[in-house]
């Protein structure tokens, strides 16, 4: 099917009309399985890569060259956007099928569906599929194999084919789901953020105690008896470092002028010097 050219008439919410098909989703899923990290960078991360998996569709919904493309695409463009590689067509579904019923009109709505989503999602895709999944049958896999069954291999393939179905299948499931969101249950949908943001917030929680590894290492001489300041932390709340360090790079990260780039440098830097001086450790 063709575009519409910017000359050509549209309906009242800004759209051609156009529905989504097979071959539409088929696209999507390649690009997102190739390229959706192709355009990743500290400052907004996944924008980019985003709107090129979905760009052929919007090109269809608002036709091409008109300005409620231009408008899409700068509101896609716009917002920082970063989630789990294995969740986020969940997000384009359910956009993608807004846009599609509700068209310009719907960029609000979009804009704050990706915020509220891509945090829940990241936690929850990196550790089932980024973390557990990997462990499990990596391990698995990696023992077989080292005992010389070459079973080991094509367990690991199976396990990644699997996975990258799953990307591709929720696609349609999420789309599905977008229209009725659009339709008999847009009063839900402040719920089913709000409960992802909770799920996502535990998650949160349980890769910053696995995945942030540092411990105090430099011991206190009080009066001739030696203060261990990480067991005093163990005390009070295990893991309690890291929680903090994670606090501290939230706090910059609110600060004005500061990125991510400029947080990582400053993390970097302190944590060079202060473990050179022997007061850090990995933990």
């Amino acid at each position: 099917m063709t575009t519409m050219s910017s000359n050509e008439k549209l309906l009242p919410n800004g759209t051609t009309g156009y529905k989504l098909t097979k071959e539409d989703f088929a696209q999507i899923n390649r690009r997102n399985l190739i390229g959706f990290q192709a355009g990743w960078n500290y400052e907004r991360m996944q924008h980019s890569g985003y709107l090129w998996i979905i760009l052929p569709q919007l090109r269809k919904i608002y036709g091409d060259n008109t300005e409620g493309l231009k408008t899409a695409a700068r509101t896609h463009c716009a917002p920082f956007f970063n989630t789990s590689n294995f969740l986020n067509t969940i997000i384009t579904g359910i956009d993608l099928a807004i846009e599609e019923e509700e068209g310009l009109q719907s960029l609000e709505t979009v804009a704050s569906l990706k915020t509220g989503l891509m945090g829940p999602l990241a936690s929850i895709g990196d550790s089932i599929f980024g973390s557990l999944l990997p462990t499990i049958f990596g391990a698995l896999a990696a023992n077989m194999a080292i005992a010389g069954n070459p079973i080991g291999i094509f367990i690991w393939i199976a396990v990644n084919v699997v996975v990258d179905w799953f990307r591709c299948k929720q696609t349609h499931i999420a789309y599905d789901q977008g229209m009725k969101l659009v339709t008999t249950m847009s009063d839900q949908l402040n719920a089913i953020t709000d409960a992802a943001t909770v799920m996502g917030v535990f998650m949160v929680g349980a890769l910053v105690s696995t995945n942030v590894g540092i411990v105090i290492s430099a011991p206190i001489d009080l009066g001739g008896v030696t203060v261990d300041l990480q067991h005093i932390c163990n005390m009070i709340c295990p893991k309690l470092v890291p929680a903090a360090l994670v606090g501290a790079v939230y706090w910059l990260l609110g600060r004005k002028g500061m990125t991510s780039t400029k947080a990582i440098f400053i993390v970097l830097i302190i944590a060079i010097v202060l473990g050179g001086l022997g007061w850090i450790a990995k933990g």
